[in-house]
């Protein structure tokens, strides 16, 4: 069936798109601008923050169920949480092998504590209903109480800190506060990545970790020692 130029469609949720979308010569895609940038957010990660892409997050609640769609066709599963306002993509348990189109990011030792230890700011700033924000200072001190006791190489434990800070700013889960160098909010994203009960479990590792209860596996430890970290 033929339609005539400029035809506009019902998608599933209602909005309007427009067949006659072409951004480019050769273009043949459906959404209009503002939906694939939508969709390149998403896709670039590690989120879409509402909070700071408030144009971003309304075109995706206007065409939520047509972007659902399109992401059903590489295999990945649309999250939002509306209180949050946050929405992020991951891969779809379809119980088959299939191509995967997100990597997963491998986290040394020193990665996996600092999470905790946001997830944790952001629990205590939730009773509160304030933003989780954190100081250079406190994300220090906190990591360097896993620091070995009898530990040599003060510079290479302090580059490792480092690193782990830079690696969780670059998965856009620390921000930096405008006019401090200092100074982070936590992404409410991180949230959705740890469980309750996950972090139960975590803290409980951890601090045995910290009190000398329970060594870090060999693999653990040359993770910690490699100063690039592993691949994304």
């Amino acid at each position: 069936m033929n339609l005539p130029e400029n035809t506009e469609l019902d998608n599933i949720s209602g909005s309007k798109i427009n067949v006659n979308n072409a951004l480019y010569p050769g273009d043949m895609g459906d959404f209009p601008m503002d939906t694939r940038r939508a969709l390149v957010q998403l896709l670039s990660g590690p989120s879409l923050d509402g909070r700071r892409h408030s144009i971003l997050w309304n075109v995706l609640l206007r065409d939520e169920n047509a972007i659902k769609k399109f992401f059903c066709e590489l295999f990945l599963e649309l999250v939002i949480d509306r209180d949050l306002q946050v929405a992020f993509t991951r891969q779809a348990e379809t119980g088959e092998e299939t191509p995967k189109l997100l990597r997963r990011a491998q986290l040394t030792f020193l990665d996996s504590v600092l999470l905790l230890f946001l997830r944790k700011q952001l629990a205590q700033a939730e009773t509160h209903s304030e933003r989780a924000v954190v100081s250079l200072g406190d994300i220090v001190e906190e990591l360097k109480a896993y620091e070995k006791s009898g530990n040599t190489d003060k510079a290479g434990f302090d580059k490792r800190i480092h690193a782990s800070i830079e690696k969780i700013k670059k998965h856009n889960i620390l921000h930096k506060i405008r006019g401090s160098d200092n100074r982070f909010e936590v992404s409410p994203t991180l949230k959705l990545l740890f469980s309750a009960e996950e972090i139960q479990k975590l803290m409980f590792i951890y601090k045995q970790v910290k009190e000398g209860e329970l060594e870090m596996d060999k693999e653990q430890s040359e993770e910690q020692s490699n100063e690039d970290g592993e691949d994304e």
